[in-house]
């Protein structure tokens, strides 16, 4: 089956301030959340390049980041496939990582230090600076880093490995419930009440405020799914 890579319309010079090989992987996570590419199919390196006006070097280096979230997986000697995403999948890991960030946070109200909530207010005033800027990119590692310090900062090896584990798949469905400008902000505010909470020294409030948090960004990202699957079904229609 040939596939049609028409539908993708980001262009690298419409965004010179990512990174080419970042660019390149979020178009094909969009290929993929939109059913353009579906589960089983195989890859074609060179189509992707030619509708993005790059070179297969930075969609292999795309396709090896996407194979370790888990979104496509490498066959030596035959390609890169795609494997199989559901909104089962992404409410299961929103769901898991709710109770970890949750747990791992009321762990860490008790013992929280003054050098740690300096540390958190960081992050915390680095991603609002991004946010109102619309700066996914530059707001994506932070987000990222600002909870794993807050699981890594209970010194709970083993809650540490579990939470480490399910980042991987979580990558993909968080990135689609952030990538406006509001719901950076939104995410944000929230980032500040985990960190007032955290700092109250109150293990329930900040369970409460963590769990809430990754709640609401599993509607932000249900609703980012929902979007573009209405676009996936619009493509499919104007191409019959």
């Amino acid at each position: 089956m040939k596939t049609d890579y028409s539908t993708s319309t980001v262009t690298v010079a419409e965004l010179q301030s990512h990174t080419l090989t970042g660019v390149v992987q979020h178009e094909i996570e969009k290929m993929i959340l939109r059913g353009e590419l579906v589960p089983g199919q195989r890859l074609n390196e060179k189509l992707v390049a030619d509708k993005l006006s790059v070179s297969r070097g930075p969609v292999r280096e795309a396709c090896r980041a996407l194979a370790e979230l888990g979104l496509v997986y490498l066959i030596p000697n035959r390609g890169v496939f795609i494997k199989r995403l559901t909104k089962s999948d992404a409410i299961e890991v929103y769901d898991l990582r709710a109770g970890l960030i949750g747990l791992s946070a009321s762990l860490l109200a008790p013992i929280l230090s003054t050098q740690s909530a300096a540390k958190l207010d960081g992050f915390v005033e680095e991603m609002e600076d991004a946010a109102e800027k619309g700066d996914f990119s530059r707001f994506d590692p932070v987000n990222l880093e600002f909870h794993d310090f807050i699981v890594r900062s209970t010194e709970n090896t083993r809650l540490i490995k579990l939470y480490r584990g399910l980042v991987k798949e979580f990558h993909l469905f968080r990135t689609h419930g952030l990538v406006q400008r509001g719901a950076l902000l939104q995410s944000n505010r929230e980032h500040r009440e985990i960190v007032a909470a955290l700092k109250s020294k109150d293990a329930e409030l900040s369970y409460k405020a963590s769990f809430s948090h990754v709640a609401h960004g599993k509607a932000r990202m249900l609703m980012a799914l929902d979007e573009l699957t209405k676009e996936g079904s619009a493509v499919a229609g104007d191409r019959k």
